[in-house]
């Protein structure tokens, strides 16, 4: 394809990343641009080539990534317009309408390049869209995409009220972009007078604070997964590890558990399961413990507290390759010790979601912990994240959810 006309500067790239790019993947890293023909400032766009100069897409560029382009398009005739960023927009509601059905009260509306939108988050609770911006070239467009996506939601009766960005994370300095949290200003929009809201999500309530909690406030993708769990509780005495704002304790309590015990290092996430509980009517089925999971396991099979089911959502134990095999060993631990706490015919409810941390290395690590622990898993259902943070094939960093049900025999 001719390029005589093309308004971008060009890079040409090693035959590695041409077929990387060939097999579906959106990334080319520092390693793969062979030359960069024209001036091109970070965070602007620019086209791809091969080394017969092919055209092989359009990314945002970046020199100060290590994925130094993001692809965004391998169509040569795309005008990178408003309309472009709604028509990406509007593809990306479509789906979720499409998968989630009727749960899209809260939902993930965006999930980076599996959706087109590089290095952005965009999680919908009720009326409130959080968003994060992890790539530059996206941050430069993002009033663009902001303002599609409150059209497009409009236009099927969700009337959002404002959009905060949670941007307090240090990979955004790994960009060139400094950290910040805040409402983005938006024509139509007001500022709303707080950062916290209430959802609904399998019947149950939360307080959600998109201000302060983890990543933007809530986990969605464990949303089916939950509902998954809550199956096996009824009648059961359930330990919740990890509870963060109480999602899986809560569902279990609302499944018919006959107690549920809420963990969580954090004495800020126990205060909001608490709130959670009362909010739901099930404070007088639960209890909570703001206490380290990897202190409270060893102790409790010499306790008198009893448990036929335990659930493990630890979060993160590794973001890099480098600290795999210390995760391992963490997972490892928490797995055997539940293994142990459990009596025969229990329940094991267990999951990672890191993508580092793959399904053939999860797998491996709870066989030597069954081994380790003298037990059997008995599996019920190998799960992973819910459809709204749909997975791309040649993209294996959009696969990071594991989740495994077991009965332990």
């Amino acid at each position: 394809m001719s390029l005589k006309n093309r308004e971008y500067p060009r890079a040409e790239i090693s035959r590695k990343a041409e077929t990387s790019l060939i097999g579906g993947s959106t990334w080319v890293y520092d390693t793969e641009v062979k030359k960069i023909f024209g001036e091109i400032e970070d965070g602007n766009l620019i086209d791809v080539v091969n080394n017969r100069g092919r055209y092989m897409g359009t990314g945002y560029y970046n020199s100060h990534s290590k994925i130094r382009i993001r692809v965004i398009s391998q169509n040569a005739n795309d005008h990178f317009d408003y309309s472009f960023y709604e028509r990406r927009v509007r593809y990306a509601w479509e789906y979720r309408k499409t998968v989630m059905r009727d749960d899209l009260n809260c939902c993930r509306v965006i999930f980076g390049e599996a959706d087109g939108f590089p290095g952005l988050t965009v999680d919908k609770f009720d009326d409130i869209l959080v968003t994060q911006t992890l790539s530059l070239g996206t941050e430069r467009v993002k009033p663009l995409i902001f303002k599609a996506l409150v059209k497009v939601l409009a236009e099927d009766g969700f009337n959002i009220r404002g959009i905060f960005e949670r941007n307090d994370v240090g990979i955004r300095r790994l960009e060139g972009m400094e950290e910040n949290k805040g409402f983005f200003k938006l024509d139509g929009l007001d500022i709303p007078d707080s950062t916290e809201v209430t959802i609904v999500e399998n019947g149950i309530k939360y307080y959600v604070d998109f201000e302060n909690g983890q990543k933007t406030g809530f986990f969605l993708d464990q949303k089916f997964n939950r509902r998954a769990a809550a199956k096996l509780a009824k009648g059961r005495r359930v330990l919740d590890c990890f509870t963060h704002t109480g999602s899986f304790a809560l569902n279990c309590a609302y499944g018919g558990a006959e107690h549920v015990c809420a963990v969580d290092i954090s004495e800020e996430a126990v205060g909001f399961a608490k709130r959670n509980a009362e909010l739901n009517g099930l404070e007088d089925k639960m209890s909570f413990k703001a206490v380290n999971v990897f202190d409270l396991l060893p102790n409790l099979p010499t306790a008198d507290e009893k448990y036929d089911y335990v659930i493990l959502d630890p979060p993160a134990f590794t973001k890099s390759r480098a600290t795999v095999d210390s995760a391992i060993r963490g997972y490892k631990e928490i797995n055997l010790r539940a293994m142990k706490l459990l009596p025969r015919g229990g329940y094991l409810a267990t999951c990672s979601c890191s993508h580092f941390m793959t399904d053939e290395l999860f797998r491996t690590m709870l066989k030597s912990a069954a081994f380790d622990a003298h037990v059997e898993l008995r599996q019920i259902e190998a799960r992973q994240q819910a459809p709204d943070h749909p997975i791309l094939w040649n993209m294996q960093e959009t696969n990071y959810l594991k989740f495994y049900l077991f009965q332990v025999v």
